[in-house]
């Protein structure tokens, strides 16, 4: 068997089983505690697992685990070759953003240089058929958030997208593409070039396994991960109806915050981020201020020492549960947290919580609001 490591090998083998998808992969995990065991339960012990079936049970236990543990093996090795990184769940590296929507996925392959868990992460989507006030826009909102140095998030796809990754290309900020094919499909093919340059200057990342073709059934799901991994998300320029709403939904629903330029009313390209700002679902993007004070990216917070990002953190310095916590502050941007919804997004008791919140804050880490509400101090 290959030698990375021995959890990651059964990890990856639980996620390309047929039929088990990210929640019944949480709730293997949580009564089996690793891949390794779940994958080793005798079918007693399974059937006692809420939501574990005799299906379930077959797709364990029979042959299809000895498929899936020979196809995590292969894509061990191509992974360790072309220099992706497979991150599970509960891997330190897993986008810490990612894991606080409800339908995040179980495993990510990631290829490039990037922190995807950057303190200030920002989304651009918009329409394939971008017009010249499209381009514009989105090299202004690039400019716009230079001081900020931003991840720049899209999904690698014609029109506002790539035009997005290439104007943080040419302004130094690292991007990130977020593929509905496997790693080693680059889709559409013409935007090779930049998606070369995006592993040396951001990076790529899908949930799909090596050689998954561009199925349309993925473009929504993909589109769930650009939502999820940004603090915000700006439509730039969007028909009534397509893949840059259905994200701006996403976000909506994830707590995010969005925001749409708006444009001419006689412009079909413009359509959709009109009818965002005229529902209230999106505040208007005008200029860079408007996006500082939507995230509380004001930069003079930063430059007075009174908001400090995660990273300024080390994990080295906390046990998992208190940097989960931080995590979980420094995702909210500065905002206050109750107590209970930090317990949800942590996922720990409430109890326990309780007091490792105290502990941050005597340490200075965590600072106590009126109302059971906390935020980094």
């Amino acid at each position: 068997m290959l030698h990375t490591t021995d959890d990651l090998y059964h990890e990856l083998a639980l996620t390309l089983l047929p039929g088990i998808g990210p929640q019944l992969t949480r709730q293997l995990m949580s009564y089996g505690s690793s891949a390794k065991n779940v994958l080793h339960l005798p079918p007693g012990k399974l059937r006692r697992i809420p939501g574990v079936g005799d299906a379930t049970v077959k797709i364990l236990t029979g042959p299809e685990r000895g498929k899936a543990l020979t196809q995590a093996e292969s894509s061990l090795r191509k992974a360790e070759k072309e220099g992706v990184d497979i991150l599970f769940y509960t891997s330190r590296k897993f986008p810490a953003r990612l894991k606080l929507i409800p339908d995040a996925p179980v495993l990510l392959y990631y290829q490039g240089t990037a922190d995807l868990n950057a303190p200030k992460t920002l989304a651009l989507v918009g329409t394939r058929q971008a017009t010249e006030y499209g381009r514009e826009q989105t090299e202004r909102i690039i400019k716009g958030v230079l001081p900020h140095e931003p991840l720049i998030v899209s999904g690698l796809a014609y029109g506002i997208d790539i035009m997005a990754h290439r104007a943080a290309l040419q302004e130094g900020l690292a991007t990130v593409g977020v593929m509905a094919t496997g790693l080693d499909i680059i889709y559409p093919a013409a935007h090779r070039k930049t998606a070369e340059k995006m592993r040396e200057q951001g990076g790529l990342l899908t949930e799909f396994a090596f050689g998954t073709q561009p199925d349309r059934y993925n473009f929504p799901q993909r589109n769930r991960i650009i939502a999820g991994l940004a603090d915000g998300t700006v439509v730039v320029e969007a028909a009534a109806k397509g893949g840059a709403l259905i994200t701006a939904e996403l976000a909506l629903g994830y707590d995010r915050d969005v925001l749409a330029v708006p444009g001419n009313l006689g412009s079909a390209a413009s359509a959709g981020c009109n009818a965002l700002i005229k529902s209230h679902k999106a505040a208007l993007y005008a200029e860079p201020l408007d996006l500082e004070q939507l995230l509380n990216w004001d930069a003079a917070l930063y430059q007075t020492g009174k908001f400090k990002p995660a990273p300024s953190y080390s994990a080295a310095d906390f046990t998992d549960e208190e940097f989960a916590l931080i995590t979980v502050l420094a995702a909210a941007a500065g905002r206050e947290e109750q107590m209970d919804t930090l317990a949800w997004k942590a996922q720990q008791p409430i109890h326990a919580v309780a007091s490792r919140l105290l502990a941050l804050e005597f340490r200075g880490v965590v600072r106590a609001l009126p109302g059971k509400k906390f935020a980094l101090a």
